[in-house]
């Protein structure tokens, strides 16, 4: 007999559905075979259904032969959200559902010996991909079925055991549907546990941080250890923009498909904040695996990827920066497939002036030579360093502003100013494609809204000589400048805001050379 059901599988972010067929016919006795290009997780499956079946007193056709197809059957299959829908599939060919079709359902659920029914990944993209194909109830875990209701359009139902998912199948109308409050969810997941009045002193660090969030322009803090330049960072994203709900699916949709979402909430809310070590691999870092996965450039998606001491990663795993810098996504290639993961984030880098970490400071001796400074400093590409707005030095704290009681400016205050400053960057790009921000201005939209007085240009003119400014700062100048005219909600880019804006080119400076 033959009964068939749906599931999904994950590829990158997106879902396909797969029809489960299962049919139990006549054959050498106890064999169960699972074909489609299934991996080891789906082969394992025909063990844990066995074991739930039985242990939930249903009968398992041991005397038979069950053939399982995963259709399409040229798709590779992978992970352990087949085990629902095939234990159901071998339910259904024993009649336990009263001749019901279920063509109306996808299914998710890994099976624990016991019955259980265990979360999985990847279940908001497979309750969107439902949606597409004009499936309307899908059935998930009960781990998942927060972040699979996020979906309109669907049913989702949870279920906690393999009897309850039968009960379901055979009497729906005694079980609700999960319903959620995207709303009131997003504003639950949307508060951070720190602040930018948690930083004393470092107020040129921090207008810098403004003016990097109100353009989305990336940003280098260069300072001697213990200087803040971590504890800066951290606070970025509570300054950034509050996330709109179509960037919390996105970014639930990469999380959920990694593993990394927290099933309490089902919703990322907060901007990403991922901050990998610097012995981190290439693979690690962009993603990859035989059936690609999502890298940290990845998972910080619509948020914040800071690397601390950035000399310190090896040079390979950096340059891989760069075409998501560039393009906002990473596309990974194997020999059986291509795919691509958004990764549109700001980054954020930390690293010492020098080896020992105390040039320039006026408390500690430095003992590195300029051939070593020189020579650290070197450790980070050009191409890469072009792709960074903002160099800002970071020194060390006095005690003075450490013990000062004075009140300190909050995230909420510089997050009002920051908002400002972007809707006033999407006005003007509002006709541009994929152009958001000041910071993705291609340098044909430079003359356009960069456009500077006579004293503007003598100051440029005369910094570029007179600091050793490159070709490349130039433009990196006009787009900073442009952002702190919009803080102060300006319509020309005056020569204050030049001004500003050169002082954020250390690295550029001809006394690092």
């Amino acid at each position: 007999m033959l009964f068939k059901t749906h599931s999904a599988t994950v590829y990158g972010i997106e879902a396909y559905l797969v029809e489960v067929e299962v049919d139990v016919g006549p054959g050498q006795q106890g064999n169960f075979n699972v074909v489609g290009l299934p991996d080891i997780a789906v082969k394992e499956s025909r063990e844990r259904v066995k074991a739930a079946l039985k242990n939930c007193g249903f009968d398992y056709p041991g005397y038979q032969t069950v053939t399982v197809n995963l259709a399409p059957a040229d798709m590779r299959k992978e992970g352990s959200a087949f085990d629902l829908p095939i234990a159901l599939g071998l339910l259904g060919c024993q009649g336990t559902f009263f001749g019901k079709a279920l063509a109306d359902y996808v299914f998710l659920g890994e099976l624990s010996l016991d019955g259980s029914v265990r979360s999985v990944h990847g279940a908001l993209s497979a309750a969107i991909a439902a949606r597409e194909q004009g499936i309307k109830n899908v059935i998930v875990p009960e781990a998942n079925a927060k972040e699979a209701a996020v979906v309109e359009g669907i049913r989702v139902f949870a279920v906690k055991s393999l009897p309850q998912a039968t009960d379901l199948i055979n009497s729906p109308e005694s079980f609700a549907a999960t319903s959620v409050d995207t709303a009131q969810m997003l504003g639950e997941a949307s508060s951070y546990s720190v602040d930018l009045r948690d930083v004393r002193g470092q107020q040129s660090a921090k207008r810098a941080l403004e003016v990097a969030c109100a353009g989305a322009h990336n940003i280098l803090f260069i300072g001697p250890p213990g200087a803040g330049k971590t504890m800066l960072a951290k606070r970025i994203p509570t300054i950034l923009p509050p996330m709109s709900l179509d960037e919390a699916i996105e970014t639930t949709r990469i999380h959920s498909v990694a593993g990394v979402l927290d099933d309490s909430r089902g919703l990322v809310g907060t901007r990403p904040y991922r901050s990998p070590h610097h012995t981190i691999s290439d693979a690690g870092l962009i993603g990859g695996g035989a059936v690609p996965r999502p890298g940290e450039v990845s998972l910080g998606h619509n948020g914040v990827l800071f690397l601390d001491e950035l000399p310190e990663f090896q040079r390979n795993v950096l340059e891989v920066l760069r075409q998501p810098l560039e393009d906002g996504v990473v596309s990974i290639a194997r020999a059986a497939i291509s795919l691509s993961f958004p990764a549109r984030f700001m980054l954020a880098a930390a690293m010492n002036p020098c080896p020992c970490g105390f040039f320039g400071d006026a408390t500690r001796e430095c003992h590195c030579s300029p051939m070593q400074i020189q020579r650290y400093v070197s450790k980070i590409s050009g191409p890469l360093l072009d792709r960074i707005d903002i160099h800002i030095e970071v020194p060390a704290v006095r005690y003075k502003e450490l013990r000062d009681g004075a009140a300190v400016e909050s995230s909420a205050a510089v997050r009002d100013r920051v908002i400002s400053a972007r809707n006033i960057q999407l006005a003007r790009f509002q006709n541009e494609k994929k152009i958001y921000s000041n910071a993705q201005m291609p340098p044909k939209l430079l003359r356009k809204h960069c456009e500077i007085s006579a004293d503007g240009e003598k100051l440029l003119e005369t910094a570029i000589q007179k600091l050793g400014l490159s070709a490349r700062a130039h433009d990196r100048i006009l787009k900073i400048a442009r952002t702190i005219a919009d803080l102060d909600a300006a319509a020309a880019i005056l020569p204050r805001h030049l001004s500003e804006a050169i002082q954020y080119r250390t690295l550029d400076r001809t006394y690092w050379a």
